[in-house]
């Protein structure tokens, strides 16, 4: 049994059976982690003492009959611009290279609650700004699948841990498809919910209004058990929605008779590879037989979404990384005056891309184009928004790749910045409309993951789990694993 490639579901079954104890399930995920690091380089911090005494804890309460979550004793890992008490978080920046937070994020504090263990924080883009997760001031992630082949960002780290087997799920942060696209790249589940459905408070910011946390799993009964701890109203979250969460199990139904489903004609365009169009064919006529009704629907602003993301974006950081400066938080580098302070310390502490990032927003911010920049951007939202009201007028749900390519060579867009912008086309616009997604493994072309992507109504959660649900239970499509899980060399057991 090789108990670094269950679900949660399955580990849950073990330890209530008393199988297998939460203290050794964590001891594998940790010796998966110390064999195979120095090569996925997935985590910035890992957590072995903390982890280990938090999996004996909820020993000691199921030896006593207490009744607890499923995710007891199971490991998980947090990427590293979510707060966790005593533990640093660092964003993947030198600006907070030694920040610890003083309390834990309202989604990590829930988790921990439900008995999740915390092995450790995933690298990733700094401050969530990237596609691969080679945007980080410490390292470069690696594809489980191929490891010459980028993970996906920004959350590549939470993606490329699941998929190895060093954690059993993960959490990341989805600003423009930062969850989504690493799933669809490593080969595993990811969900960014309705905005305002799962706080973001302990969240570290990058653009506030399009920030989403979201869970990476393996399969749909693991995404169902991660939301009904995760979901839910915050009052320490100012954009939480007051609204009564839903058992997301109930969702698992292996039945999509008369769901309708929206075929999105500007997601199936130009730049859409041959192998990826044909497993979206492959994944329609599945769907169809098990009696969906799939039509084409039109969007016609998607195109101008990218555009409009960026300046939105690039705007809201400027704003919101403007508190590291050398006084308020993070690094201080000394200087002769407070203005040369200020210059060296976000000089050092920032990298390219974040500067680039920040300039780009304050000049969509001043004076003289604030008109013509950020508020065009925000027309384009509501235009943006409207096809997806439009659309939903009609359908159930939407059906679009998660990335119109599988994963491109690690370096291929570090100098590229408009094919950085491009990489998130199929998801940003979710992102500017605040709708529910999940990005879900359906095969391979040429050795590496396919992904795609179901984006539903406001809070239709539920509907995306359907869906998702039905195919992983009629195809052998969803479940994938990358090749070093039957490596030795690299702590595969047989």
């Amino acid at each position: 049994m090789e108990i670094h490639t269950l679900p949660v579901h399955r580990l849950a079954e073990l330890m209530e059976r008393k199988e297998v104890s939460g203290e050794e399930v964590t001891r594998v995920f940790l010796e998966r982690i110390d064999r195979q690091e120095k090569e996925i380089k997935a985590f910035i911090t890992v957590t072995p003492e903390e982890a280990l005494i938090c999996a004996r804890a909820f020993d000691e309460k199921r030896a006593r009959g207490d009744k607890l979550s499923p995710l007891a004793g199971v490991p998980m890992a947090v990427k590293d611009n979510i707060c966790t008490q005593g533990v640093k978080t660092t964003c993947a920046s030198q600006i907070l290279s030694n920040y610890i937070p003083p309390c834990d994020a309202t989604v990590v504090e829930k988790l921990k609650a439900a008995g999740a263990v915390l092995v450790g924080k995933c690298n990733m883009d700094e401050f969530a700004m990237g596609v691969s997760t080679e945007n980080s001031a410490f390292f470069a992630t690696k594809n489980p699948f191929d490891y010459e082949a980028a993970p996906g960002g920004s959350s590549g780290g939470s993606a490329a841990a699941v998929a190895a087997g060093e954690a059993a799920f993960a959490l990341g942060s989805d600003t423009g498809g930062g969850v989504r696209q690493p799933a669809a790249f490593c080969g595993v589940i990811g969900c960014k919910p309705t905005y305002g459905s799962v706080s973001r408070s302990g969240l570290i910011s990058y653009a506030s209004s399009l920030d989403h946390i979201g869970p990476l799993a393996r399969d749909m009964t693991d995404l169902a058990l991660i939301l009904n701890v995760i979901y839910g109203y915050d009052a320490k979250d100012s954009t939480s929605v007051l609204q009564e969460a839903p058992d997301f199990q109930k969702s698992l139904r292996n039945d999509v008779k008369g769901v309708k489903i929206g075929l999105p004609g500007e997601y199936f365009g130009a730049g859409l590879e041959p192998q990826v169009a044909a497993k979206l064919r492959e994944a329609v006529r599945k769907l169809e037989e098990l009696g969906a009704v799939c039509e084409e629907v039109e969007m016609p602003h998607t195109e101008y979404a990218v555009a409009a993301y960026y300046l939105i974006a690039a705007a809201e950081a400027s704003s919101n990384l403007a508190r590291y400066d050398g006084v308020r938080h993070g690094l201080r580098v000394e200087a002769d005056d407070v203005t040369n302070m200020f210059n060296k310390t976000r000089g050092a502490g920032f990298g390219n891309e974040v500067k680039r990032r920040i300039l780009l927003g304050t000049y969509a911010l001043s004076t003289g184009h604030y008109e013509e920049c950020y508020l065009k951007a925000l027309e384009v939202r509501t235009l943006v928004r409207q096809d997806f009201d439009r659309a939903f007028a009609k359908f159930d749900c939407l059906l679009t790749p998660a990335n119109p390519a599988t994963a491109f060579k690690a370096g291929a867009k570090t100098d590229d910045f408009p094919a950085v912008c491009l990489s998130d086309v199929c998801t940003i616009p979710v992102n500017m409309a605040g709708l529910p997604a999940l990005s879900l493994p359906f095969g391979m072309a040429e050795g590496l993951p396919v992904g795609l992507q179901l984006i539903g109504r406001h809070f239709s959660e539920g509907t995306l789990l359907q869906v998702g649900y039905t195919l992983e239970q009629n195809t052998g499509q969803t479940r994938l694993s990358p090749g070093l899980f039957a490596n030795n060399s690299f702590g595969g057991s047989r």
